[in-house]
This record gives C-alpha cells, sequence and structure tokens, in this order.
C-alpha cells in the first residue's frame, strides 16, 4: 500500500538560482528521498510551478490527476506537494468534488530546499503520515506540525513557519461534494474595495462569469462601487461578497448603497468564512457544475 506524493513546484521543491532568485527545481522522487518517511511512497511530477500561476486549468489537471490516482486501490493516500501563495484555494477546489475516504494532503515549505534549516523535509514526512493514516476526512494542509482542513483556510503569513490559519478559528462544516467539471476558461475576477472606491474597475470589466466583491468590514463598499455593483446584479452576474478582513465572517448588516444588506437584497451571496480567493473558487465549482453558488459557499 502506497502514498503517492504529486508535485507541482514550489517553494519546497525550489533552490536559488544564479541570481538568487528561487526557482523549482526539485523533482518529487528528490523531495521525497530528502524527507526520511519510512512510509512506501512513489511519486509523480506533474508541474514545476510558482503558486502564482496555478490557473483553473491547471486545477482541472489536479484534479484530473486526484482522480485518477485514487482508482487505484492499492493507493492509502494522497500528498500534493505545492507553492504556499494558493495552496488554500486549490485545496478548495479539490476539497468541493472529494468523495473518496482517502485523504488528499497539501503541503509546502516556508524556505527553499537549498536553505541552511529547510522546512519542507519535515512538512512532507508529517504530511505522508497524514496521508497514510486519516480517513474521511477530506482535503486537509499540513504545515509546521499542524493538520488544517481545506475549507475556511488562508495563508496568514508571508515568511514565519506556521503561515496558515482557519478564518473562523474552528473547523467549518464541509458541504456536499459536487461532481468535476472544468473549470478553465471561467473569467470570475477579484476586485477589492477600498474607502471611499469609485465604479471605475467594476464599470470597466469586460464580459465576465461572476465577481467576487473582496469588501471592507463585514461586507461593505462605498456607494459609487455599491451603485456599479448593482448594475452588474442587475444584469444577472453572479457576486459573491468576502471581506480582506483575515479573520470572521461576512454578514450582511448594513444599509445604504454599499452596504452588505443592500447588496444582498439585490443578490450578492456573503462568502461567509472564505477568503476571496476560496469564495472565487467555489463560485467557479457552482458555474461549472451547475448548483446552486449558495450551496458551496
Amino acid at each position: 500500500m502506497d502514498v503517492v506524493v504529486i508535485s507541482t513546484g514550489g517553494t519546497i521543491a525550489s533552490t536559488a538560482d544564479a541570481h538568487g532568485a528561487l526557482v523549482p527545481t526539485l523533482s518529487g522522487d528528490q523531495l521525497v528521498s530528502r524527507c526520511g518517511t519510512h512510509r512506501a511512497v512513489r511519486a509523480i511530477d506533474v508541474a514545476s510551478l510558482d503558486s502564482s500561476s496555478m490557473g483553473l486549468a491547471e486545477i482541472d489537471m489536479l484534479r484530473e490527476t486526484v482522480h485518477a490516482t485514487l482508482l487505484d486501490e492499492t493507493v492509502t493516500g494522497i500528498v500534493i506537494t505545492h507553492g504556499t501563495d494558493s495552496m488554500a484555494e486549490t485545496a478548495l477546489a479539490l476539497d468541493l468534488v472529494h468523495t473518496d475516504p482517502r485523504p488528499v494532503v497539501l503541503t509546502g515549505a516556508m524556505r527553499s530546499a537549498d536553505a541552511a534549516q529547510p522546512d519542507g523535509p519535515g512538512n512532507l514526512r508529517g504530511a505522508i503520515e497524514v496521508a497514510a493514516t486519516r480517513r474521511g476526512t477530506g482535503v486537509l494542509v499540513h504545515f509546521a506540525g499542524e493538520t488544517l482542513p481545506a475549507r475556511g483556510l488562508i495563508k496568514a503569513q508571508t515568511t514565519a513557519e506556521h503561515a496558515f490559519a482557519l478564518t473562523s478559528g474552528t473547523a467549518l462544516p464541509r458541504p456536499m461534494a459536487v461532481s468535476a467539471a472544468p473549470l478553465a476558461g471561467l473569467n470570475i475576477p477579484i476586485i477589492r474595495a477600498w474607502a471611499g472606491a469609485d465604479g471605475t474597475l467594476i464599470e470597466g470589466l469586460t464580459p465576465i462569469d461572476g465577481l467576487v466583491l473582496e469588501a471592507l468590514g463585514s461586507g461593505n463598499v462605498s456607494a459609487c462601487m455599491g451603485e456599479a455593483v448593482a448594475k452588474l446584479l442587475c444584469r444577472g452576474v453572479p457576486v459573491v461578497v468576502a471581506t480582506s478582513v483575515p479573520y470572521g465572517e461576512v454578514s450582511f448588516a448594513y444599509g445604504g448603497t454599499g452596504g452588505g444588506s443592500t447588496l444582498g437584497d439585490l443578490g450578492a451571496l456573503p462568502a461567509g468564512y472564505l477568503s476571496a480567493g476560496q469564495a472565487r473558487i467555489a463560485l467557479a465549482t457552482a458555474l461549472a457544475t451547475g448548483v446552486a453558488p449558495r450551496s458551496l459557499l
């Protein structure tokens, strides 16, 4: 019985080039050989990316790889090595379609493979152990000795070893998984609000499939931005309102043109505890599969 490690690049696989810039260079086999696990492991290389380049097409590919890998009944679980910048988004994308009791565990590193004290080997070793022993947990992230669920996860630190946290502070209920459908080609931008923002950015958007609005506070924007969002909603464009605040839930409590309550009355949906990045993934998955977006938020 094997744990399969799927390598996608990221800091965990990166070393410094001649100019000191970090680039992914190590294969999955090299990562496994350095981590010191005693488990039976085989590695698959599917990408060598900085995770800021992990787009919807790459997520589709990763979903397909996970599905194909789990068709093998000798696989006890999957670990995905991944860059930290978009790890939370990829984790949710996988979790929303994951029905197998065997776990999928994402991990990575904050320090490069050639650092004096790399954290990647320990993270990978721990993730392999989680993948070999857990069941019925959905998709997880194992990092710096902590194992966290995908839903509500954020990257909360830019350089610190304990890089991830839950926006709710505790695990959130998982919605019923949906069948996977291609996400590539969907155009769902994220627009961040700021105090006194006008509607220029929203009014200038090319045809879009949906919008995630990273609002202020509990889900509010300026009056001018609210007017622009209202026009989108009137055209039938789905809008999900998240918050730029790291912790806590979006709640539509305030009135006024840009207030969350007003936007909600017009059809905007609150992201709950999902970050803007995770809300975008949830909306994309809903649109691709034809389910109501609210059911995945």
